[in-house]
């Protein structure tokens, strides 16, 4: 998991109120009841000493945000005032909450979050083609793609003088169609880098748009004969194409990561081993049992890789007034701070030891001795 998306809410110091709310909307009194809950966590964070000038920031932005259709959720951050971030949620929070503290409270906006993949959508037709495209929980683009010719798109009945030669034009026209639709296509999937390209309509206009597009997009490409540019054409269960190839490019994820961390024989595995490789920006991905009722606690200075288990090491490495914080809001700032990734794994799916592995981005002598799995 990418966690760029925090870089706002760290490239300022704290303290940090943190909210998150059920922001749902789908019952008649649900305005009512979403603005009664984030009375209930501004109160919280009142009681908790946050400035009412942060409050009043981030009531604005809480209560101001544009309401989503169905069930969803909304995580909001501010320091000194000022909203550094507002970000959507898939579904409501497990619970509402709001804190206080040195760091921002991130790790439920990561759980939320879960893992993103890019992803397109083309449904194709003779005369073009309709392209969806999402990138990293940002709002699904849409252009449509049309064929620039004005040659007969249909193929004429057999018969006639001029048969050939229209059953020629009607091709040749179409591939044009084609070949536009798969530049677009290209261009589009390389600019939200998507991981998955899903194909449907038109069975044998979608065969050549797929073969008119580069190899390494063709690799990603996901075919099915559901799919229409008509209203209602099948709308729902291409969606559900969608969601399971996305599904299964996550899983993939999780899964070569765990591959990854059972073949080095030098990862780190357990709190103390993890925390002293991110202190050398050596952490290349964290494999992570989210414990939302972990009390866990970290040490930390002001940059991300000042992280310790006690208050000592960071005085050590030149920290005047080391704080302690939640482990897990020190553990997610250390990763985006050095730029490393995350994979939420379940308590059964590998051995870690306090639920934390990694799998490093080099080995030294110190690793060798001090994180070397059994």
């Amino acid at each position: 998991m990418d966690l760029s998306f925090l870089q706002p809410i760290y490239a300022r110091p704290g303290p940090w109120a943190s909210v998150y709310l059920d922001a749902s909307r789908n019952t008649e009194d649900g305005a009512i009841s979403f603005e009664l809950r984030w009375r209930g966590q501004r109160e919280q964070l009142e009681a908790a000493g946050a400035p009412a000038h942060t409050v009043r920031a981030l009531e604005r932005a809480v209560l101001g945000h544009s309401p989503r259709t169905g069930t969803y959720g909304i995580a909001a951050f501010a320091a000194d005032g000022e909203v550094a971030l507002l970000q959507y949620l898939p579904a409501p929070p497990r619970v509402d909450l709001a804190a206080y503290a040195p760091l921002p409270h991130a790790m439920p906006a990561v759980a939320g979050r879960g893992e993103e993949v890019a992803w397109l959508r083309v449904v194709a037709d003779r005369t073009g083609a309709s392209v969806d495209g999402v990138h990293s929980g940002s709002l699904a683009r849409r252009a449509q793609i049309r064929g620039s010719e004005s040659y007969p798109i249909r193929r004429v009945k057999p018969g006639g003088w001029a048969q050939s030669r229209f059953q020629r034009e009607a091709v040749t026209v179409w591939k044009r169609n084609a070949g536009d639709s798969a530049a677009a296509t290209a261009e589009l999937a390389g600019t939200v880098g998507a991981e998955v390209v899903v194909v449907g309509g038109d069975p044998q206009a979608r065969r050549m748009l797929v073969d008119q597009l580069p190899a390494y997009w063709r690799s990603r490409v996901v075919e099915t004969d559901i799919g229409s540019r008509a209203p209602g054409g099948d709308r729902g269960h291409l969606d559900d194409i969608t969601i399971q190839a996305v599904a299964d490019i996550a899983e993939r994820h999780t899964t070569d990561a765990l591959d990854r961390y059972g073949v080095q024989q030098e990862a780190a595995t357990g709190l103390t081993a993890v925390v002293d490789a991110l202190q050398r920006a050596q952490v290349d991905t964290l494999l992570l049992v989210d414990d939302p009722s972990s009390t866990a606690r970290l040490w930390i200075g002001p940059e991300p890789t000042q992280i310790a288990t006690d208050a000592d090491r960071l005085r050590q490495m030149a920290v005047a007034d080391p704080v302690q914080v939640r482990a897990d809001a020190a553990l997610v700032r250390a990763l985006a701070g050095t730029d490393a990734d995350l994979v939420l794994v379940d308590p059964d799916e590998a051995p870690l030891d306090d639920g934390l592995g990694a799998v490093l981005r080099y080995v030294d002598a110190s690793t060798s001795t001090v994180h070397q799995r059994p």
